[in-house]
């Protein structure tokens, strides 16, 4: 398959992910703000599978300066830290109760930068090797299905019906398209194979500096061993993927 028909119908499985968040009309309480933090423990997981076993060797197979590669994954690290600081990136899955109005369309502009990071990160992927392409979406959607299940729950708390907030979230996912479209154009302008250590630094700080410290905070004394085979399940899933299809 030609990785744009890959990048058509990743881009549509990122869509029907965005409408992930209507089960938060279903699950209610306690028991939606426990499955969010499961999700989470599994995507923190699959991010840093996806990034250290997927992204990271085939980088440096690529790639033959190391050190170039070392200082493209400190440079995914360093502009997710400066988003995060300077225009409030926003990756939180906290309990609704704790957002504001005004944070829901902070939340969509975010949400909208976010997925066309991704969709850089998973185009470059599949204009590489379909294989690499697959992984790297399996660690996107793990990360993005707890991320719409929040933002879908903060926008219902801010006011807004239940059909607007999934409208928005749905168009806030086309951004992952223009950013896998766009390395798909470029592909041919300049070495798209640099962007995989730029997608695995930020893969490794949205799991490492983001989602687990979430995790530890939310965890009580019961749930622990259970969040963490959820995030042993999200690495497993990426090795299995490693090991029997590459």
């Amino acid at each position: 398959m030609i990785p744009l028909i890959w990048i058509i119908v990743s881009s549509l499985i990122l869509a029907l992910v965005s409408l992930a968040g209507g089960l938060a009309l279903v699950i209610t309480g306690k028991k939606f703000n426990q499955l969010i933090m499961y999700l989470v423990s599994f995507s923190a997981g699959a991010l840093l599978a996806g990034a250290l076993v997927h992204l990271l060797p085939e980088s440096f197979e690529k790639i033959a300066n190391s050190m170039l590669v070392s200082l493209l994954v400190l440079s995914g690290l360093v502009s997710f830290y400066i988003l995060e600081q300077f225009i409030s990136w926003h990756h939180c899955h906290r309990s609704v109760g704790e957002h504001v109005h005004p944070v829901s369309y902070l939340i969509l502009i975010a949400d909208g930068v976010h997925n066309l990071i991704d969709g850089l990160a998973v185009g470059s992927a599949f204009m590489i090797d379909y294989h690499l392409g697959i992984a790297t979406l399996i660690a996107v959607v793990a990360h993005e299905v707890p991320q719409e299940l929040g933002d879908f729950g903060i926008l219902i708390h801010s006011g807004w019906t239940a059909r607007r907030a999934l409208v928005f979230n749905l168009l806030s996912s086309l951004t992952f398209f223009i950013g896998a479209i766009i390395t798909y154009f470029l592909s041919k302008e300049i070495e798209i194979v640099y962007l995989l250590p730029i997608a695995a630094g930020s893969f490794i700080y949205i799991a490492a500096v983001d989602l687990l410290p979430q995790v530890n905070k939310a965890c009580e004394q019961k749930p622990k061993l259970a969040h963490f085979l959820s995030f042993v399940l999200g690495t497993v899933l990426l090795i299995v993927l490693k090991i029997f299809f590459e």
